[in-house]
């Protein structure tokens, strides 16, 4: 059988580390399996460990005092989610992590990015995230809601296809009213 592992090995034998060292170190992974709706991450929280998600969608959402609910990512198969603010200020968490989907995860413990022998997978993972939330910050400052969802047609159509409308329109900024008429609009 294969190591169950072997997709995180190469994850960060990809950005730097060797093969052997994530092997050593892998009696620290857990394999999770999620239902909807579980919870990795409470809001108000300490951080500790990443997720490797093996199959399914994880995201970090928000949830003010009135009720209301803001959606900051979604992350999915192949990709790894913690929050970076949190675990680089050891600050408890802004945002719940939590299963949208049956979900596969590797548990990873965060403090291996503090050893010498992961510290270009930690460069390589700080670079990947700034990069990304500009880009983010772009195109939900700078650009109008049809760009934005044009944008996610464009580059990210996996998540149309994964995601309801719903959450779609949370992460545009959007209402889903408004996204139903966009998707009308945008078809004719």
């Amino acid at each position: 059988m294969l190591d169950r592992f072997t997709k995180v090995t190469d994850y960060f034998s990809d950005m730097g580390v060797s093969s052997q060292t994530v092997k050593l170190l892998s009696t620290q992974f857990r394999w999770l399996s999620l239902n909807p709706s579980d919870i990795l991450l409470a809001q108000g929280s300490q951080q500790d460990y990443g997720y490797f998600i093996m199959s399914g969608i994880l995201r970090a959402c928000h949830y003010g005092e009135n009720g209301l609910e803001r959606c900051k990512e979604f992350y999915f198969t192949d990709e790894l989610c913690f929050l970076y603010s949190s675990w680089l200020q050891g600050m408890p968490a802004r945002y719940q992590i939590e299963a949208i989907t049956s979900t596969e995860v590797i548990r990873i413990p965060l403090n291996l990015l503090t050893l010498p022998s992961f510290l270009q997978a930690k460069i390589t993972l700080l670079q990947q995230q700034l990069i990304f939330k500009e880009q983010k910050e772009a195109l939900l400052l700078l650009h109008t809601p049809e760009k934005r969802y044009r944008h996610l047609l464009k580059y990210w159509p996996h998540w149309l296809a994964k995601l309801n409308n719903i959450q779609i329109a949370n992460y545009i900024g959007i209402s889903p009213v408004s996204l139903s008429r966009l998707k009308a609009r945008i078809k004719n």
